[in-house]
């Protein structure tokens, strides 16, 4: 028995002693494992951080040698399309032969010598809305009227306005919006020489005509210098000289939009209750179409979308948008800038759905004269003046002689 137990007790140790050695094996093997799975990795680490370092040091050298080349070339090569290194040449280079879109010159002024253009309206409104914070202006700044044109196609009074403008380049803009395929044809001397904008079709009464006219003022607002806006037909005329006109307007505090609540059907009888809550009919106004504004007001009347877009759905035939949209809108919005009266006189006694025309029988010293000073009062700037219309209308083609022969006695040009 004890010989027995020996023998057991032998072979337990030895099993003991076996698993011992099997487990150091395979301890041993794990570590050689973990030891190859830490080296390969460090391989791959450092083959992959050795590629960034070349790369980067690549790209720095590639930099390098860009700037000494650059550095190295004669800066004359560029003085002739580039106007931001106007200072290292001593004749400087003509802004307006460069790309518009790398010019100051052509920012600010990006439609002076053609007011052609290939932006869309939502472009040409978004652009036109661009308002810079900073005060003041980092150029020259000369205000300028700008005298925008809404019509069908020629330009009867034109040898009358082109007299009116002459001498007086730097102080307005012109711009014509006339009906699409329609090419007004003038002479390279004339003020109205390539002054068309792109153009859409308008038809009389309709919401058109006011895209028309938010369409001449974005296109004048890209010019950083306008800062008057008067919208004008082609049987418009000047009743005072250009100087006349143009400090009566760069010296008011207001815009000239005839804004007023007409309680009869032609009024209040062409508003849709479908407005409401936006536009209330006690908020609904009614006025001419040929307004003069500030350049503020321009900017308010081209960012909006919301209100004209009721009157593109709810003012039709026989509502009249270009009678209510922007005396209604700056009513509600911006009635604090406004006179509430227009400076374009025009002659209503005789009903109807347009103004009386005048032909060349009505062409007298004293007919003119009439219309430069009828008797009655306006506000101007808080006070109060004889001058209230320096533009009126309608006037027939055939009347442009006999206007021309006054405008040097009567009207001072």
């Amino acid at each position: 028995m004890r010989v027995h137990k020996k023998v057991v007790m032998a072979r337990s140790r030895g099993d003991k002693e076996e698993s011992a050695e099997k487990y150091l094996g395979l301890l041993k093997l794990v570590q050689i494992l973990s030891f190859l799975v830490v080296f390969v990795a460090g391989i791959i680490i450092g083959l992959s951080t050795s590629s960034h370092m070349h790369q980067y040091f690549t790209s720095q050298a590639v930099l390098l040698s860009s700037t000494t080349h650059f550095a190295a070339a004669p800066v004359t090569a560029d003085l002739e399309s580039n106007c931001n290194i106007v200072q290292q040449q001593k004749q400087k280079p003509s802004c307006d032969q460069a790309d518009w879109g790398l010019s100051f010159g052509k920012f600010i002024h990006p439609t002076e010598s053609n007011a052609t253009h290939g932006m869309s309206d939502s472009e040409l409104f978004w652009r036109a809305s661009m308002v810079p914070f900073k005060n003041g202006y980092p150029f020259k700044r000369t205000p300028k009227v700008a005298f925008m044109f809404l019509t069908r196609g020629p330009l009867p009074m034109l040898p009358l306005w082109e007299r009116f403008f002459r001498g007086h380049d730097k102080y307005y803009s012109i711009y014509v919006h006339a009906l699409p395929g329609y090419k007004l044809i003038v002479s390279q001397d004339s003020p109205f020489y390539e002054r068309q904008i792109p153009s859409q079709k308008v038809d009389w009464g309709t919401v058109e005509m006011a895209d028309a006219e938010k369409r001449l003022l974005a296109n004048a607002l890209l010019d950083f210098s306008n800062e008057r806006f008067v919208l004008l037909s082609e049987s418009c005329i000047p009743v005072y000289n250009f100087p006349t006109v143009y400090k009566y307007l760069t010296r008011s505090a207001y815009s000239f939009v005839e804004s007023y609540d007409d309680p009869s059907r032609y009024g209040r009888g062409r508003y849709s209750r479908r407005m409401r809550p936006e536009i209330m009919l006690f908020q609904w106004r009614k006025g001419s179409q040929w307004f003069e504004v500030q350049r503020k007001v321009a900017v308010y009347v081209v960012s909006d979308t919301k209100y004209l877009s009721l009157f593109r759905k709810y003012c039709k035939p026989a509502c009249y948008p270009d009678e209510h949209y922007i005396p209604t809108y700056l009513n509600i919005f911006h009635g604090s800038l406004n006179s509430n009266r227009s400076v374009t006189w025009v002659d209503w006694s005789m009903g109807g759905p347009h103004p009386a025309t005048f032909g060349p029988e009505n062409i007298t010293e004293g007919f003119i004269q009439a219309i430069r000073n009828n008797g009655t009062l306006c506000l101007y700037n808080d006070g109060q003046t004889s001058m209230c219309n320096l533009f009126a209308r309608k006037f027939a083609p055939n009347a442009l002689e006999p206007l021309l022969n006054l405008s040097a006695t009567v009207m001072e040009f």
